[in-house]
């Protein structure tokens, strides 16, 4: 499905899981969805199951919109003293559509309490009270994380994932759901690795799989003296960068994030953004944009280093293609109907010696290196390679079997959701453009005059 079908499809008012491989526009299509009912003066939730998900929308937490916060279930009890609190009851009756983006780190029993929530909130019985619900992910990135009891071996980590993704909810299959599969691809334009990543993707990996990725082992990239390093723990993380930046001799600079309004919110933003609270920077560091700018040239993920400080102490960052771009303050944001509740603003830069695999999410790496000898589960080498836009950017340090693997679960969902999708582009085709569009109005209507 491309872009366009799954937006028309969105702007039927029907309740959707926009899905897809890493780089095939999920967040883009979300995006243009959220300007479009925002210009129809249509109020919506903008949410997802982490903090840094959500930010990259100008959205909160689903825990923090909807109420339910780190609750496993919900009394009547709990229902009501949540009914109690002004800002929830406000923003739910608000509210027409509700996004929840990241939707594979959300476990099944909390869809189902939103659900409940939602219900409750609209005096209304329909799945999530009549709202449109619009899921956005990839069942291939990162699973729930579980907290129900203490993993102790591989094997119970993989039964605990099994039985948790949203899918198994009792929702799922009563909200008359449809599936947008984008199978368009914006990410990676190199032909070899999109099949390494197809084929890792569709458990098919293979000799020639194999070959491509064995390529990479050890080799330097092009351009590239410091490919970022991506590593599971934050600790390593840490450690290396602040080593790289004390062996620079030259005068640091400092950046401290400034917010305003909501004080909780705030909070928020500034625990989910990439950019740190301090920002410690040096000519010579080797930083990434966590932001996407176009009109600057830059996008979240773009690599660079830090040349000089202008007049101004802005720093300009030289990107590994050559660009020369002066970095001034940007800001993160959470609105409600076009009316800022919280904002913080910060240099959107981190240094990038190296990153999680958790904080990749989402971003385009030009180059990376990255260590796979040590993966212990199913899709965690999807995760992490996905993140590269070629194999000439990618320096493999090492991999073993289990990086070449996904979820058997998720690889049989995978196959249901492309043919869902594929009759979704049948039913849109059979519509015919005057009867989609005339649905498509018909639905901002009715939103329009509740």
């Amino acid at each position: 499905m491309t872009q366009t079908e799954a937006l028309n499809i969105l702007k039927l008012g029907v309740n959707v899981f926009l899905t897809g491989a890493a780089g095939s526009g999920k967040t883009y299509v979300l995006n243009q969805y959220i300007e479009y009912l925002r210009l129809k003066k249509i109020s919506v939730g903008i949410t997802a199951s982490t903090g840094i998900a959500a930010t990259h929308m100008g959205g909160v937490t689903i825990h923090s919109w909807s109420g339910m916060g780190i609750h496993d279930s919900l009394t009547t009890k709990d229902l009501a003293d949540m009914y109690k609190k002004q800002y929830l009851r406000k923003h739910y009756i608000r509210a027409k559509v509700l996004i929840i983006d990241e939707i594979s780190m959300l476990h099944a029993h909390q869809l189902d309490m939103i659900d409940q929530i939602c219900r409750y909130f609209k005096k209304n019985d329909l799945p999530f009270g009549g709202m449109q619900l619009v899921m956005c992910g990839d069942f291939f990135q990162l699973p729930p994380v579980t907290k129900f009891q203490k993993i102790k071996d591989q094997a119970s980590l993989f039964e605990q994932a099994k039985t948790d993704f949203v899918t198994e909810s009792h929702i799922w299959n009563e909200m008359n759901l449809y599936i947008c599969y984008l199978d368009e691809q914006h990410r990676q334009d190199d032909a070899s690795f999109l099949r390494v990543l197809n084929d890792i993707r569709a458990s098919d990996v293979n000799e020639t799989t194999v070959e491509y990725l064995t390529d990479r082992l050890n080799k330097s990239v092009e351009g590239y003296s410091k490919p970022t390093k991506l590593f599971t723990h934050n600790t390593d993380v840490d450690t290396l960068n602040a080593e790289h930046l004390e062996r620079l001799s030259c005068e640091k600079h400092e950046y401290f994030m400034v917010g305003r309004g909501n004080i909780t919110l705030n909070q928020t933003l500034k625990k989910s953004c990439l950019a740190p609270e301090r920002l410690i920077l040096k000519v010579g560091a080797q930083v990434m944009f966590v932001k996407n700018n176009y009109d600057q040239g830059y996008v979240n993920g773009t690599l660079g280093e830090v040349i000089h400080f202008d007049k101004d102490d802005h720093p300009v960052v030289r990107t590994f293609d050559g660009a020369e771009i002066v970095v001034g303050q940007a800001s993160w944001e959470i609105k409600e109907d076009n009316v800022e509740l919280a904002a913080i603003s910060q240099i959107p830069l981190r240094l990038a010696w190296a990153i999680t695999v958790h904080k990749s999410q989402g971003m385009s790496l030009d180059a990376a290196e990255i260590d796979l000898s040590r993966s212990f589960v199913p899709g965690q080498g999807y995760v992490a390679l996905s993140r590269v836009r070629s194999l000439k950017g990618l320096s493999l340090l090492g991999m073993n079997q289990m990086a070449l693997t996904v979820n058997e679960q998720v690889a049989e969902l995978d196959q249901d959701f492309k043919k869902s999708s594929d009759e979704g582009v049948i039913y849109l085709s059979n519509l015919g453009k005057n009867k989609t569009e005339e649905m498509q109005e018909s639905f901002l209507q009715h939103l329009l005059s509740e």
